[in-house]
C-alpha cells in the first residue's frame, strides 16, 4: 500500500460542487500539480493557481484568520 502523498489545504474559494474549503494537494507542491475537493474529489485549480489564491486572500478577516490556522496545522 502506498503512503497518502497528499495535505489538506484550505483555500478562500468554497468548492462550485460541494461548498468545501478543503482541498487535496500533492506534498510536493509542484506548480502544475492538481488541486482538488476533499469532499467531493472535484477538480478546483493548479496548485500555483491556489498560491495566488491564498496570496490574494478572501478580503475577509474572519476567513483570513480560519484559513492561517488550518494551513499552518496542516505544514
Amino acid at each position: 500500500m502506498m503512503p497518502d502523498m497528499s495535505e489538506e489545504l484550505r483555500l478562500p474559494v468554497a468548492c462550485p460542487s460541494c461548498g468545501s474549503h478543503l482541498y487535496r494537494v500533492s506534498k510536493v507542491h509542484n506548480p502544475d500539480d492538481k488541486v482538488f475537493c476533499a469532499s467531493c474529489k472535484r477538480f478546483l485549480c493548479l496548485y500555483h493557481e491556489a498560491q495566488t489564491m491564498l496570496e490574494k486572500g478572501t478580503g475577509d478577516e474572519l476567513e483570513a484568520m480560519i484559513e492561517e490556522v488550518v494551513n499552518r496545522n496542516h505544514h
